[in-house]
């Protein structure tokens, strides 16, 4: 069934209106018509199954049958902290980590970031990162729309990372403390009402430097590995979250 997110304004006691492009594609691409059921979120507090009522190119109504309980959320909060890759990598890191279950993305830069950071261009971009993020939520049915933060400095990362509970440091140079062997011991102490908030932080295509690393730490991350192998740097993002969901229980772990 296909799921859209709206406004909370778009919402009333009785009936939800979808409009702009998510309307468009209701009425042209899916061929939707009056009857038809579909599921719309507010991207936080509120999911409800509802059924068309009257379809128009800009804007569709739907008479709410049913408040649905969210229940596509991770109970870990987790930031993917990315340095900026080349190309349409980004895309790639927020696509797929929003579908796994990214909480948020903080893009940032580092010493050996190669992308030439362009501040006129920043904000259409911006809008380009939160659509594909939107786009992905709905597809992977979640019930919020992870959040893309504006591309932070190096120095401006570091002071960020005291907020976190816990942040992993992905490091290929790091061979004797994997992923596993901080996150099996931190969320065995953890139960799933517990509100916690965990940074993964990934190098660009050349790594961190050995200065980086050791600064990450002093502001309390956790440097690891992830394994034998040397991951692009997409790869490793989405290889970081899918071991840190699994080890809560998110996709199958104890």
């Amino acid at each position: 069934m296909q799921r859209y997110f709206v406004e909370p304004v778009q919402f009333d006691d009785r009936e939800v209106t979808i409009v702009g492009e998510d309307a468009r594609h209701i009425g042209r691409v899916m061929r939707s018509k009056p009857g038809d059921k579909l599921i719309v979120s507010d991207g936080s507090s509120r999911e409800v199954l509802a059924e068309i009522s009257f379809i128009e190119p800009q804007q569709v109504t739907a008479t709410i049958i049913e408040v649905l309980a969210a229940s596509g959320e991770p109970w870990l909060q987790v930031t993917v902290a990315q340095s900026l890759p080349k190309g349409d990598k980004m895309e790639t890191v927020i696509q797929k980590c929003t579908e796994i279950g990214a909480a948020s993305f903080l893009p940032f830069l580092s010493e050996r970031t190669v992308v030439q950071y362009d501040s006129k261009k920043e904000e259409k971009r911006l809008a380009r990162w939160q659509k594909i993020a939107k786009e992905a939520a709905e597809q992977a049915h979640r019930s919020i729309i992870p959040v893309v933060e504006l591309s932070v400095k190096w120095e401006e990362l570091l002071a960020a990372l005291p907020g976190y509970d816990l942040v992993c440091l992905c490091y290929e140079k790091e061979d004797g403390r994997q992923l596993r062997d901080v996150l099996k011991p931190f969320v065995a102490e953890l139960t799933p009402d517990t509100k916690v908030n965990v940074a993964v932080v990934v190098g660009p295509e050349g790594g961190f430097t050995e200065a980086e690393v050791r600064e990450a730490e002093a502001a309390g991350a956790v440097s690891v590995g992830l394994g034998r192998r040397i991951l692009r740097t997409e790869t490793a993002a989405m290889a970081a979250l899918t071991c840190i969901m699994y080890e809560s229980g998110e996709m199958g772990g104890d």
